[in-house]
């Protein structure tokens, strides 16, 4: 797993309505949705404190601390390695086809072996009698 190099910090709607014009200078757009992209984060407290890389009006750059409180934040997503940050589809990589479970495998066409045919049908007197006997001693003697 490669170094940790960045976070995108996504609030609820209802936090960017309520930060208003003070949160749009720092918010960036993406496919899902106005994020925060920041160097660090700390969450150990009622405020989320998240340090911010910018440049000023002259071009240097500086490093800004913003802090919100924690109960406007809807997901915190950390950016690891050189990958290209985002949510767009991903090319993955086609999905291999399984081996054969074996060279002693039955094909999948086989009968079960779980159910056996009967041999021989059934006559009344194999049939065990269905329902309580009728007496718990005893069986009844022949007449």
């Amino acid at each position: 797993m490669g170094d940790v190099t960045g976070f995108a910090v996504f609030f609820f709607p209802q936090a960017l309505e309520a930060l208003g014009e003070a949160i749009k200078p720092y918010l960036q757009e993406g496919p899902a949705g106005p994020h925060i992209l920041c160097s660090e984060i700390d969450t150990g407290g009622a405020l989320i404190e998240m340090t911010i890389e910018a440049r000023d009006l002259d071009g240097k750059t500086v490093e800004l601390q913003l802090m919100v409180p924690v109960s406007m934040v809807r997901m915190i997503v950390s950016a690891r390695g050189e990958a290209a940050f985002g949510f767009g589809p991903r090319v993955g990589a086609p999905v291999p086809t399984l081996p054969p479970v074996g060279p002693t495998a039955e094909p999948a066409a086989a009968p079960p072996q779980a159910v056996p045919s009967p041999a021989t049908p059934q006559t009344p007197s194999q049939v065990p009698p269905s329902g309580p006997p009728d007496t718990l001693g005893d069986p009844p003697k022949p007449e």
